[in-house]
């Protein structure tokens, strides 16, 4: 029998039924886009736009679980079948964007759109679908639509063999300690988590440390040995450099056909072929808004550095401050300031109870109820599945939650659909959402508990899911979160605010032995420290997204040397020279997941969230008229209609640039 909201049955799939399905659903595919093209009757929107936006509908589900599982279960049979079905469904995209009989039938009804009566989200699908077509190269000569489809092919593959370098870059790197006063300095959280993985590799007795960020950042944010915590942030930032697993070839392939595709397509460089979609539309606004940042920023950071370097000064360091020792001296600096550290709040956090706290906050905002229900399949003991429902019991969606490092997994968080709302089969169904982390394991003593960057982490990746949860379209790929890419960050970052207010800390901020509420104190402590360094953090992002542009504006045919390259795109902004590999080679979003020519929308939704937020602090913060007028204007919409609109209508005005910089205080407060 099928599965609650035709959900994955996890359980029955194993991975040589991967390629099969893929090949069927793809047959399936060409003989329902075969009968669009064979259809005698004059072209309207239901026979062609329509059609073509379900014909496919089964292979995306398929792919759709295929990609997730190289994410979340990445073995090396699932990498192995990435090269053979990336090629396969590009190839059979670069047929569907190449036909020309397809196209013919799309313009003739997007030629038609005025007279046609169509809905707001009926017109953004024509427009999407025809422009879709036009940016596949549906109106190149044959030589040129030959060459797009050997592009698509490549890149198809270059994407997952660039983040496979990354992650057995980060598999092959293992640092293990047998002396524990070698450790001095790291808390009882990160010896016992060291010691729980050298005992899974049957060695007591010795700690064993990774790049994994559970691992990871304790030891070169609390480590007293200046030497080992020089050896694993080089071994950090020296990831896919060098070596088996060396992504500079990966991505001067990747941007040199980037830009050809682009040049093919008649922008000047993939940047331009990028932001033609999105919010900013030209990459002399994205630099404008950077720009505009890094000058608020640079002199910060510097400012920033300056009382980092006297801090250590007083601490005994008597030569200059390097990069593995920002993050020690910067937790000590913020220790003495501000008298706690980012330990002091694990005992408040165990993940269970924030989880269900932040369920809580979800319902007093939208009315929304979250039940572990235990007949889905899960693809991993760790992963627990949920059914969302609202206030009316009306079924709301699937969510799954899946929080544990664990080999093959790919490293950070992220939200994704096994589906997503919207007409499946013929029917409008719910979405199926899950949530994938990397938090602490628990241990035989204590349950995993969390720092508050963590936390925010989960509310962040939880707002991307309530986004995807609370979709109401009609057509798929209009569905939340799929909304043009520098409006995709908002949903996420605005529920971090909450993290920060007492309000909403109550719902979850419990200590895990005693059940005690989080001291005031240490709230308040929370709140003074939020902007702490904060002109380093964010000339550190502005930073990451000027060589997005470099990369992605430069003719790649003058690029020689990748590390060279990134050098003299950060010469403005790095406060230290390159003291390991350069950052690009194990900078995933860009060159394997999406962010290309758009890492800056970080920035420019936390313009958007800053300003979302200032709304909610004058109304109250689970004012329940704000969040309908949220939920109907922002989340339900999707991609429907351009982000530009909704906003307006949602906060009456254009977004206040400088509300993120006064969140920040980096700016005075606005005047009243």
């Amino acid at each position: 029998s099928p599965l609650p909201n035709h959900a994955p049955p996890f359980d029955k799939i194993s991975e040589e039924h991967y390629l099969p399905a893929v090949e069927a659903s793809i047959a399936e595919a060409r003989r329902n886009i075969d009968a669009i093209k064979s259809n005698r009757n004059a072209p309207d929107f239901e026979n062609t736009i329509v059609a073509l936006e379900t014909a496919s509908e089964t292979l995306g589900y398929v792919t759709g679980i295929f990609y997730n599982q190289l994410s979340a279960a990445g073995t090396d049979g699932l990498q192995a079948l990435a090269d053979q079905i990336g090629p396969l469904s590009a190839d059979f995209s670069s047929d569907v964007a190449l036909d020309p009989v397809l196209f013919e039938k799309v313009r003739s009804v997007f030629k038609q759109m005025d007279s046609l009566n169509l809905t707001p989200e009926q017109k953004t699908l024509l427009d999407e679908t025809y422009v879709g077509f036009v940016r596949g190269g549906a109106e190149l000569d044959e030589k040129g639509k030959a060459r797009m489809r050997e592009i698509s092919q490549r890149l198809s593959v270059l994407g997952p063999a660039f983040s496979n370098n990354v992650k057995k870059s980060v598999e092959q790197f293992e640092l293990w300690i047998d002396r524990e006063s070698d450790l001095a300095g790291l808390p009882e959280s990160a010896l016992a988590g060291a010691k729980a993985m050298a005992e899974e590799k049957g060695q007591s007795g010795k700690w064993l440390f990774t790049l994994d960020a559970p691992s990871y950042m304790p030891l070169i944010q609390y480590a007293d040995n200046r030497d080992l915590r020089e050896k694993i942030w080089r071994a950090f930032a020296s990831r896919a450099w060098g070596g088996p697993y060396d992504n500079a070839p990966v991505i001067k392939e990747i941007v040199s056909l980037r830009h050809e595709r682009a040049r093919l397509l008649g922008f000047p460089t993939h940047a331009h072929f990028v932001l033609e979609r999105r919010m900013a539309e030209k990459p002399e606004a994205v630099e404008t808004f950077l720009n505009r940042l890094i000058e608020v920023y640079r002199p910060a950071a510097r400012q920033d550095l300056k009382q980092l370097q006297d801090f250590a000064k007083k601490q005994g360091v008597t030569d200059e401050l390097q990069p593995w020792d920002v993050a020690y001296y910067g937790e000590k600096m913020k220790q003495s300031l501000f008298a706690f550290t980012s330990e002091d709040f694990r005992p408040y956090y165990p993940l269970m109870s924030v989880l269900e706290g932040c369920f809580q906050h979800f319902s007093r905002l939208f009315g929304l109820r979250f039940t572990a229900n235990k007949t889905y399949p899960v693809w991993h003991p760790d992963v627990t599945a949920y059914d969302v429902t609202d206030d009316n019991g009306r079924f709301v969606g699937t969510l799954y939650a899946d929080f544990h490092p664990r080999t093959g997994k790919k490293d950070g968080a992220w939200m994704t659909s096994y589906r997503s709302q919207g007409l499946f089969h013929g029917k409008i169904e719910r979405p199926v959402i899950a949530i994938v982390c990397n938090f602490t394991k628990p241990t035989k003593d204590r349950p995993s508990l969390l720092t508050h960057g963590e936390v925010e982490t989960l509310f962040h990746e939880m707002g991307h899911a309530v986004h995807g949860l609370l979709s109401e379209v009609i057509y798929p790929s209009l569905a939340s979160p799929n909304v043009l890419w520098d409006f995709v960050e908002l949903p996420s970052q605005v529920q971090e605010n909450w993290t920060f207010h007492r309000e909403t800390m109550d719902l979850y901020a419990h200590h895990y032995q005693t059940g005690e509420a989080i001291p005031q104190d240490l709230v308040e402590k929370l709140n003074t420290a939020r902007n702490y360094m904060i002109g380093w953090a964010g000339l550190r992002q502005a930073g990451f997204s000027m060589m997005d542009m470099a990369w992605h504006t430069a003719d790649p045919s003058t690029i020689d040397d990748v590390a060279a390259f990134e050098d003299k795109a950060l010469a403005d902004i790095s406060l230290f020279p390159r003291m390991a590999g350069p950052a690009s080679v194990s900078f995933s979003h860009l060159f394997a997941g999406g962010y290309a020519a758009g890492y800056y929308s970080y920035k420019w939704a936390e313009v958007l969230d800053a300003d979302t937020f200032e709304l909610f602090l004058e109304r109250g913060l689970y004012d329940r008229a704000t969040a309908d007028s949220y939920r109907h204007e922002i989340l339900a919409r999707g991609g429907s209609e351009h982000p530009s609109i909704l906003y307006k209508r949602f906060r009456g005005r254009e977004p206040d640039p400088d509300a993120l910089l006064r969140r920040e205080g980096l700016l005075d407060t606005k005047a009243a």
